[in-house]
């Protein structure tokens, strides 16, 4: 009898947590946010593109991303070596080529992307060139027919999508539009016509990112020389000169690069965040906020409680039905002060439309209207067991947190608890 006791207790205690709705609290914390900027950046660099001279098979030699120095054999056009028949040609990979086509094939295992089918292409193109410079040394050139040789040192690139020779006086906000953005891989050919494109150079270490500039982010960015950048590709992050540059139809942000080209060399776009010392103040959620509706009270209708300053006293006056009007005091809790301009908010749940507050020592009277109502942000604060209002004024924020003013009377201090999503409470709702 006394173990089914124990189990109903334990039975029914289960039932009423399960059906209850519970409340996730968030420790309100002193920081900063940072890099709130997020864009999709058009790179700029100084490219030259080789084309063939004549027409014929294409056989390319040079691994996508490497640095060519002049003189280096890239590919061939129609060629073979020569006093060699392509039967009987033997290729032997060494140790380091092995070691070379695991790396290729290591990258690839882990970066795959179904939605992103053309990098298998780029990949059996990457590991044919190994197995071709296993064939071809450095002074291939000399023996192999239809040889092309890089003309300038630079990092080589096997793709055109028209963007080549812009710059940044001709950036526009349609270039920004990806979905009309295309990209030419030219190594998914197996044969080449004469004047068409056989592969580019990056031929400048120096490279540029630009990106469209607003009114909001054109402030915070005024005045500034230099800004860290974190690229969402990898999660590096770098410092770099900032510029702001005029383009065809706009500003835009440059930020003028001279290190890391080798990891972005075949991106014409990059997902980039612009890391910025924001305003330090409380960090809380976006979703704790909420907004809420109150009365605006003049500060001279207004007996201060010397007790606490977050509750006054009111000389309201209200109407019966029969239209008779009686006054009285009333205790309203404070939730928000303006100073400037001289005035209380007040809960209108103390009010209603067409009732008075009385100015104490003179027969001058307040009258609630619509006029007087007044919506404000804030959340709720949790720190008794119930929620209670607490105004908050955001100085900063990004899509997940944002920066309140610590320094609001009537608002939160560090370390106070509150609702972590303000949808689910509503004034006064005990919090279990």
């Amino acid at each position: 009898m006394l173990f089914g006791l124990i189990f109903l207790y334990i039975l029914v205690t289960l039932i009423v947590y399960l059906t209850q709705s519970h409340v996730t609290g968030y420790e309100v914390v002193s920081g900063t946010i940072s890099g709130n900027y997020r864009y999709n950046a058009l790179v700029l660099k100084e490219e030259e593109i080789e084309k063939a001279d004549v027409s014929g098979n294409v056989n390319y030699y040079a691994r996508e991303g490497s640095k060519a120095n002049v003189g280096m054999m890239i590919c061939s056009v129609g060629g073979t070596v020569s006093g060699v028949s392509d039967d009987s040609i033997v290729t032997t990979l060494s140790d380091d080529d092995i070691k070379e086509a695991k790396d290729e094939m290591g990258t690839f295992a882990v970066n795959f992307d179904e939605d992103v089918f053309s990098d298998v292409y780029d990949f059996k193109a990457d590991l044919q060139g190994v197995i071709l410079q296993s064939t071809i040394d450095e002074n291939a050139g000399e023996y192999v027919n239809g040889s092309y040789e890089a003309p300038v040192p630079g990092f080589v690139v096997y793709s055109t999508d028209g963007l080549e020779n812009i710059t940044e006086a001709d950036v526009t906000r349609q270039m920004f539009d990806q979905s009309s953005y295309t990209k030419k891989n030219l190594r998914l050919r197996s044969t080449v016509t004469a004047g068409d494109p056989l592969y580019k150079l990056v031929t400048n270490d120096t490279w540029a990112l630009c990106f469209p500039v607003d009114e909001r982010l054109k402030t915070d960015l005024e005045g500034r020389t230099k800004i860290s950048v974190r690229f969402l590709k990898d999660n590096n992050s770098f410092s770099a000169p900032l510029e702001m540059v005029r383009g065809a139809d706009g500003l835009y942000g440059k930020v003028t690069m001279s290190s890391s080209l080798v990891r972005y060399v075949t991106d014409r776009y990059l997902d980039i965040e612009l890391i910025l010392n924001r305003v330090k103040g409380l960090k809380i959620p976006v979703s704790s906020i909420t907004e809420k509706v109150f009365v605006r009270i003049p500060e001279e209708y207004i007996m201060e409680n010397e007790n606490s300053e977050d509750e006054v006293f009111l000389n309201r006056e209200t109407f019966a039905k029969d239209g008779s009007a009686s006054a009285s005091i009333v205790t309203a809790t404070v939730y928000a002060r303006n100073k400037e301009e001289g005035y209380y908010l007040i809960n209108p749940g103390l009010f209603e439309i067409g009732d008075y507050v009385l100015m104490p020592g003179t027969s001058r009277k307040y009258q609630i209207s619509e006029d007087v109502y007044e919506t404000i942000q804030g959340v709720y604060n949790i720190n008794k067991g119930y929620a209670v209002f607490r105004e908050v004024t955001v100085l900063d924020e990004n899509e997940e947190f944002c920066i309140v003013d610590p320094a609001d009377p009537f608002g939160l201090s560090a370390h106070d608890r509150i609702v972590l999503n303000a949808s689910e409470v509503k004034d006064d709702e005990i919090i279990n």
